[in-house]
């Protein structure tokens, strides 16, 4: 199978919108995908990155909007002639057919000689690790084998674009987070533009090189899996891309300020929006004793009483409410030298946030 490299091409998606009688399931979203980039739509269900990814792929007609591949408008295109490769949900596999037979399913379409198929699935699945699998039957296979036939009858064609509709969703974790590693690896081999959609943000993170994050038919952000996390615009994308606790802040002459105490930031916010809020990372949130000594250096610092302490293997989550009247959340890794410091369920502690890690963000979308 030849390399695709040359094949992968950008996409423009322009002012989309898909309405569903009086339902706005997809509300004016642009975005442009470079040639050869790993995208994700991420969001929770009914956000409109399924409808948005199926408009892609031709089995949903936009009410308005365009998209273009390479510069060419595809709205008015039939799914077959668009030449996009798609991996569904449910995979969609033919149980009456060897595995063969369903990877050369698409190449039969385009009259592709029999030999030549043969050949090209022979080289598919060697591509996704299934090297003699070709006569099995599909009851035969696991679910991350099948996953891998969804994926490899999605490319077999060399398509100029490859579509996944939540691929992973259907595996249990250990095996998801395996295929994760798999899926990225082939795309880079492959160099193919790529779309998926999930509401794992982990998947997210761990596989594309930017995610669209969506709210409600409305595109919330769009940014490298580093940026999201780092610098979430809004409250919901600080939410749906890890954990997060909020405080809400006020203006005074000397700057932004939890209550009476002053917010300090490593570099001053450049544009602080009327309703925003204070956005903590619990494993940014350091809990020291009550009674320790605060150095002035510059760090932000939050006094507050232990509601809870939760073991979760590798790290542990203590929930704190402030003396302000606000519920927080610290992380701190499952490491001996930590458990011998743990503070108990009703202690008063002091909680760190290094300058460099205030950001502050939008209330709302």
């Amino acid at each position: 199978m030849t390399q695709a490299h040359a094949t992968a091409l950008p996409v423009q998606v322009q002012s989309l919108c898909k309405y569903f009688g009086t339902v706005r399931a997809v509300e004016d979203v642009s975005f442009d995908i470079r040639a050869g980039e790993f995208l994700t739509l991420l969001g929770p269900s009914g956000s409109g990155k399924t409808t948005l990814l199926m408009m892609i792929a031709g089995f949903t007609r936009p009410t308005r909007g365009s998209i273009r591949i390479a510069g060419q408008e595809i709205i008015h295109l039939p799914p077959h002639k668009r030449n996009i490769g798609m991996v569904f949900q449910n995979y969609a596999l033919f149980p009456h057919m060897s595995v063969g037979e369903n990877i050369a399913y698409p190449l039969r379409l385009r009259k592709m000689s029999r030999a030549a198929a043969e050949d090209r699935v022979r080289q598919v699945l060697d591509l996704v690790q299934l090297g003699g699998y070709a006569e099995r039957r599909i009851s035969e296979l696991s679910g991350g084998q099948r996953q891998r036939i969804a994926i490899a009858r999605a490319i077999v064609f060399e398509p100029r674009i490859l579509l996944m509709d939540e691929p992973l969703s259907a595996l249990d974790k250990q095996l998801r987070e395996t295929m994760q590693i798999e899926i990225r690896k082939l795309h880079d081999r492959l160099g193919m533009t790529t779309i998926s959609v999930t509401h794992d943000q982990r998947e997210a993170l761990t596989m594309s090189d930017r995610i669209a994050v969506f709210s409600n038919g409305k595109l919330a952000q769009v940014a490298t899996p580093a940026d999201l996390y780092e610098k979430p615009e809004s409250r919901f994308v600080a939410e749906f891309i890890g954990e997060s606790s909020f405080l809400p802040l006020s203006h005074t002459p000397q700057g932004l300020a939890y209550g009476n105490q002053p917010i300090r930031f490593a570099h001053a916010p450049e544009a602080v929006p009327a309703d925003g809020m204070l956005m903590l990372r619990p494993e940014r949130l350091r809990l020291l004793p009550a009674d320790a000594q605060i150095p002035p250096d510059g760090a932000n610092f939050f006094e507050g009483q232990v509601q809870a302490v939760v073991f979760q293997g590798e790290s542990l989550l203590f929930e704190a409410m402030l003396d302000g009247g606000h519920k927080v959340y610290s992380r701190m890794a499952n490491r001996s030298e930590n458990t011998r410091l743990l503070p108990r369920v009703g202690e008063r502690v002091t909680l760190r946030l290094e300058s460099a890690d205030a950001r502050i963000v939008r209330a709302e979308d």
